[in-house]
Formats: structure tokens, C-alpha cells, sequence
């Protein structure tokens, strides 16, 4: 009976490993969050959203998205010089990134509509640095096939950021608990992927060529060159609202959007993510072969399909009761967010992945096209809401449209029609 239920394909045991990891990563904090929401105030959440939603923006640029194209070249040797590229770019960002700081740290500060926020602004180029290190080490692992690896580091991540968060938040430290546990979960699974690439690929990254670093800079030009600015855009589209919430409303409206997504992001890094590692590798050794990936794109859909539509359900008629049960009568209005975002997250969870064919099919100008939209969806969101309640609305139905394109244009790319 065991072994038949054991996974047969490849496929599903790849996606198992890494769902068993980042489930595990997951079920940590959410273990701990009705810890975190007594801890720390809606306030302390919104300021730390902030913090992160502007770090976001700015690790965007922190590898300039090559480390996308990691996973693309034929040969090892020639993905190795992507790496090392990447690895360069996130240094020189980071370093531009602490000197715009230093110089306009005030005026920053003032623009996001917080002061509070002022002194954790020079946080945020180690962060995006770690993020580059991160990313990049992430697709070399991923292009490896070192699924465990990959599983190991998020466990080891949320290990690390929720025991001292927890630690920190008992010790007074407030906001600083937060942003100090996060740079430290960082450094962790940066420590997992970096010690697998020594004890089993240094071979191939422990040289400097810059004729080859520049010949792999021209190469996968597409990606800096309609990658970053898509990319740029869907980042900004998704962390803007915790800015502008802050802009137009206050911190505490800000904390309770981020508990929300928060959470109900966790099915997409759950699950999502763990197919999106795997179908990204397969769906690209099919469109090298075969010249599509028809195959690989329809199972991946229905298996999406099936595991988005209960939870969908549950927390649509549920989420105020489950929301305030487990956070605290304090945190009401987040479970309310839950259920008007539903639509939304049920068509980002199928899109999610398989909205990579974009990349595999080297069509990065469409993806700039639909990242531009959530964009402009987002502004124009929060630009007719006349309360917080009808942003979410609007947010729902805009983000909610356009993932339907993204699935529409990565299924005509695998050329399932």
C-alpha cells in the first residue's frame, strides 16, 4: 500500500521533496504568528511591511535578472558565468543602493510616508545584497537538480527568522526584531545553498573570465533589457499597495493588508513555488526537444486547478472567524481582506508557474507588457478607492483579469492550442 503511494515520475518526486521542505518552512511561522500578532502591534507590522516592500523594489535590481537565465545554456560551464555575473551585479547595486541612502535617506523617508522608517533605510542594501546572493545560488541549485538542497535552505531560512523574531520580540525589540530575524534567516539559507556549490560544484565557479562574463552579459541581454523593467513593474505592483496604503491611510491599515497577504501567500510559496522549481526545469528541457511543452504545462494546470479549489472555498466563507481565532479579535479586518482577495490569489496560484513558458519562450516583452498592467492596476486601484475596504475591491478584480492573460499567453507559448 505504501509504495503505491509513493510518487512514480520524476516530476512528482521532485515537487515532493521541495513541497516537503517548504511546507515544513511554512507550517513554522504559521505556528508562530498567533505569537508574533500578541508580540507585536499592527503598527510594528506595517512598519516592517514597509521596510520590506521597499527592499523588494530595490532587490529587483540586485542581479539585473540574469539569475533567470541560469537555467537556460546547454553546458554547465557557460551557466556558471551567469552566475558569477549576477553574484557581481548584486554588489555593485547594493553599493549604489547604500549611497542613494546616504544622500537622500530624509527625503525618502518623507516620500514613503513614515518616519519611522528613516533609521532601518540602511538595512535595506544588505538585504538586497543577501537577495542576489540568494537568488542566484537558488537557480545553479535548482539547474542541478540538488531538490533537497533547495529544501533544506527555506527550512532553515524560516527556522532561523522565526526563532529569533520570537527571541527578539520578547527582548523589547520591536520593529528591530523583525527586520534583524529576516537579514538573519537570509544569511541561513544562504549558508545551505553555498555549502552544496563548494563540496559539489566549485570546480565551476571558482574562476574570474571576464571575456566570458561579458559574452554571457550580451548573450541574455533580453533579460535586463525586458525582464528587469517586467519584473520591476510586478514587484512594484505588489509592494506598492503597502507603500501607497501607508501614503493614503495609515500603518496599522498597512499592517493588517500585510498580515493577509502574508498568509494567504503561504499556499503559493507552499505549493506554487515548489511546482514552479521543478516545471520550470522540465517545461524547458521539453521546448529545447520538442519545441513545446504541451505536455508537462497541461498536467501542471490540472494539478493546480485541483489543489487551489477547496482552500479557495474554505477561506471565502471562513476567513474572519479563522483570522480572528487564531490572531485575535485585534486583527478583524485582515480576515475581511482574506475573503475579497480570494478570486485574486485562487488565479495567481494557477498562473504562477506556468506563467515561466514566458521565459522559456524568451518572450520577456509580453511579460513586460502584463507586469506594466499590474502596475498601472495597482496605482489606478488605490487612485478611485475612496477607503481601504474598496482598494482591496479593486485590487481583486484588476489582478485578478490580467492573471487570466498571463495563463491565456503561456499556454499558446507551450502551444497547448
Amino acid at each position: 500500500m505504501i509504495q503505491k503511494l509513493k510518487p512514480k515520475s520524476e516530476f512528482s518526486k521532485n515537487v515532493l521533496t521541495l513541497m516537503t521542505g517548504t511546507t515544513i518552512a511554512q507550517a513554522i511561522p504559521i505556528a508562530i504568528s498567533p505569537i508574533l500578532t500578541r508580540i507585536y502591534t499592527p503598527e510594528d507590522f506595517g512598519v516592517f511591511s514597509l521596510y520590506m516592500s521597499t527592499a523588494a523594489i530595490f532587490s529587483v535590481l540586485a542581479t539585473g535578472r540574469y539569475e533567470a537565465a541560469i537555467i537556460l545554456p546547454k553546458t554547465n560551464k557557460e551557466a556558471s558565468y551567469i552566475v558569477i555575473l549576477s553574484l557581481l551585479i548584486s554588489l555593485i547595486i547594493s553599493i549604489l543602493i547604500l549611497i542613494f541612502i546616504i544622500l537622500f535617506d530624509e527625503q525618502i523617508a518623507i516620500l514613503l510616508g513614515n518616519k519611522n522608517i528613516l533609521h532601518w533605510l540602511y538595512f535595506i542594501p544588505v538585504t538586497v545584497f543577501f537577495t542576489g546572493i540568494y537568488q542566484s545560488l537558488n537557480y545553479w541549485v535548482n539547474r542541478k537538480k540538488y531538490y533537497k538542497k533547495l529544501a533544506l535552505s527555506r527550512v532553515s531560512q524560516s527556522i532561523v527568522t522565526s526563532g529569533s523574531s520570537i527571541g527578539m520580540g520578547f527582548s523589547g525589540l520591536s520593529i528591530a526584531g523583525l527586520i534583524y530575524s529576516n537579514i538573519l534567516g537570509q544569511i541561513a539559507s544562504i549558508i545551505v545553498l553555498f555549502k552544496s556549490i563548494y563540496l559539489n560544484d566549485l570546480k565551476y565557479l571558482n574562476f574570474f573570465n571576464k571575456n566570458r562574463i561579458l559574452f554571457v552579459a550580451r548573450k541574455y541581454s533580453k533579460f535586463p533589457k525586458f525582464d528587469l523593467l517586467a519584473s520591476l513593474s510586478n514587484v512594484s505592483a505588489q509592494y506598492l499597495v503597502n507603500i501607497l496604503f501607508t501614503a493614503l491611510f495609515t500603518t496599522t491599515v498597512t499592517g493588517y493588508y500585510y498580515l493577509t497577504q502574508k498568509m494567504l501567500s503561504i499556499p503559493i510559496t507552499l505549493i506554487a513555488a515548489s511546482i514552479l522549481d521543478v516545471f520550470k526545469e522540465q517545461a524547458s528541457k521539453d521546448y529545447k526537444q520538442f519545441g513545446n511543452a504541451r505536455k508537462i504545462y497541461i498536467q501542471t494546470f490540472k494539478k493546480l486547478l485541483v489543489l487551489s479549489f477547496i482552500p479557495s472555498i474554505i477561506v471565502y466563507f471562513f476567513s474572519v472567524d479563522i483570522f480572528t481565532y487564531i490572531f485575535g479579535n485585534a486583527w478583524e479586518v485582515s480576515g475581511e481582506y482574506a475573503r475579497i482577495l480570494v478570486p485574486m490569489l485562487f488565479f495567481r496560484f494557477i498562473s504562477s508557474p506556468l506563467s515561466f513558458m514566458l521565459y522559456i519562450g524568451e518572450k520577456q516583452e509580453l511579460n513586460l507588457v502584463g507586469n506594466l498592467l499590474f502596475l498601472l492596476g495597482t496605482i489606478g486601484s488605490l487612485y478611485f478607492a475612496s477607503s481601504p475596504m474598496d482598494a482591496v475591491v479593486h485590487l481583486s478584480f484588476s489582478f485578478s483579469f490580467i492573471y487570466i492573460m498571463y495563463l491565456f499567453f503561456s499556454a499558446k507559448i507551450a502551444k497547448v492550442w
